[in-house]
């Protein structure tokens, strides 16, 4: 069932200088997706160039990046990191057939159009835009303007998402902060950083949403997976690590209903190095390190979220598990040209069940989910494993402990060579028979092998789908090393069933 059309929102704003200006642009660039259209209207000399060109410099993350006007090129595209831009100026045109000749009709798919002067050519307008109309307010000051920014259609949310954002950066104190955009990850959160008298933190915008549709006994895929649709469980889970001595950012400002945070910023030393990127071994120790003391402890199910307020983390259910492998079937299968019989899909689900069934009784613990070097920042000045720095475990679960071993060892994002993930593996077996002398290391690497399998299996699909449903491509160069991973687990004897199903029916990925 489609939405129903939204009303127009309306955001009238006064900006006393250039300044103000760029402030609304990035903040609005917080919240931008490719596609998107932007009309930038007023007089001559009423800022829609500049406020064009802090836009794009916001999403460059680069405040020199060159960005002349398009009056004499008419339009102007940028390849930048998140998405490209089309930067038109229109005031040269006489009626909408000229677009075509300036790659504007259609507008390209998957890139974010800003176009100046759009009452030339008001008809080709898409119905799903946000129109920003500039003037000039001289009674403020010489550089004051006003905008009417107004959110059409599909866009109407976005702006009225703007309104609230630009309430809490203002009841934060940070409503003059300089923003710089900082790289986000698959989900639907971005993050700007904001340096306030000399001090940065994270800005966090995490809109509440469900991943997909209700297709899972009348669940979304997150919801039946657990994956974390507001802001919220990060709340909860930071707070819950910070606790008990691990480094999870301070939360400095929330709006949990909106979905906004300001937290402490971690900076940008990486447990990697070079390119292409290798983990560096003595920060990979660490974080198997704090993973070995983690899972050493007797840890809750219920944490605080707020006062007289809990949080309760939800299990890895087999049908959590169930749901994530089937991924491979939905998304990964169909772009190899494979079709299921019902007899296959039977077998698929056979086979994995069983497989399952050997976590029956396994300890559990808070399974982080993500716990790989994208989401790891060193800090040098901390002590012991303090020094890893944890950025994402929002979708934190009652699962086992090897999952987050494997997420760290086998990277979805770089290549981990065998003998460091040997290397490491026996590091985290030692420390947790030295804590535990009942620690039982055949068992436990009976559980990595079928969580490496479960995990890879799930990314084979999830990577098929950010790039067919999400129009993300770049995550397709990581399928053959998500495929080299899954055939290591197939090496342990309890996977025979699922090895043996994924031999006759998935093909391996095309090389990169």
């Amino acid at each position: 069932m489609s939405e129903p059309p939204h009303e127009p929102t309306v955001f009238a704003v006064a900006l006393a200088n250039e300044a103000a200006t760029a402030h609304l642009m990035e903040d609005l660039g917080l919240l931008l997706r490719p596609g998107d259209v932007i009309t930038l209207s007023g007089d001559l000399g009423a800022g829609k160039t500049s406020a064009a060109r802090a836009l794009i410099r916001y999403l460059a993350g680069d405040d020199e990046y060159e960005v002349p006007s398009p009056t004499f090129t008419l339009a102007q595209t940028y390849d930048l990191p998140p998405y490209p831009v089309l930067h038109a100026d229109l005031y040269r045109i006489s009626d909408s057939s000229e677009l075509e000749e300036i790659g504007m009709s259609p507008l390209p798919e998957g890139t974010l159009a800003v176009i100046e002067w759009p009452e030339r050519a008001p008809e080709a307008m898409p119905p799903d835009r946000i129109d920003i109309a500039f003037s000039h307010r001289p009674s403020l000051g010489s550089s004051a303007r006003a905008a009417e920014i107004v959110g059409y259609g599909a866009c109407a949310p976005t702006i009225t998402r703007l309104i609230a954002l630009r309430r809490f950066l203002n009841l934060s104190g940070n409503a003059n902060a300089r923003r710089e955009r900082v790289t986000g990850d698959a989900s639907t959160r971005s993050y700007a950083r904001l340096i306030r008298d000399g001090k940065p933190a994270m800005l966090m915008n995490s809109p509440q949403r469900p991943d997909g549709p209700a297709l899972y006994d009348g669940k979304s895929y997150s919801a039946v997976v657990h994956l974390a649709e507001d802001v919220k469980p990060f709340v909860a889970m930071a707070g819950a690590l910070r606790e008990r001595g691990y480094s999870a950012p301070a939360i400095y400002h929330a709006d949990l209903d909106a979905g906004f945070l300001i937290t402490e910023d971690f900076g940008t030393a990486s447990f990697v190095q070079g390119t292409p990127a290798t983990p560096i071994l003595e920060r990979y120790q660490v974080a198997v390190d704090m993973l070995a003391s983690l899972h050493h402890e007797e840890l809750p199910q219920t944490v605080a979220l707020a006062p007289k307020v809990d949080y309760r983390i939800p299990l890895f259910d087999l049908d959590a598990m169930m749901v994530e492998v089937g991924l491979i079937i939905e998304w990964y299968l169909p772009d190899r040209g494979v079709e299921l019989t019902g007899m296959m899909h039977a077998d698929f689900i056979l086979v994995w069940q069983q497989l399952f069934a050997r976590l029956d009784g396994v300890p559990t613990t808070w399974m982080l989910r993500d716990f790989h070097s994208p989401n790891l920042i060193w800090l040098e000045h901390r002590a012991d494993t303090g020094k890893v720095g944890l950025l994402d475990f929002q979708d934190a679960v009652i699962g086992p402990p090897a999952y987050d071993l494997v997420s760290l060892l086998q990277d979805a994002r770089i290549d981990v060579p065998g003998d460091v993930e040997i290397a490491m593996l026996a590091r985290y077996v030692a420390a947790r028979r030295a804590a535990d002398p009942a620690f039982d290391p055949v068992a436990f690497a009976e559980q990595y092998a079928i969580m490496s399998a479960q995990r890879n299996t799930r990314l084979l699909g999830t990577f098929a789908r950010l790039n067919r449903r999400d129009g993300k491509p770049q995550y397709l160069r990581h399928q053959p090393r998500i495929w080299a991973y899954l055939n290591r687990a197939f090496a342990h004897p309890s996977l025979s069933g699922v090895k043996e199903w994924c031999i006759a029916n998935v093909p391996p990925p095309p090389a990169v």
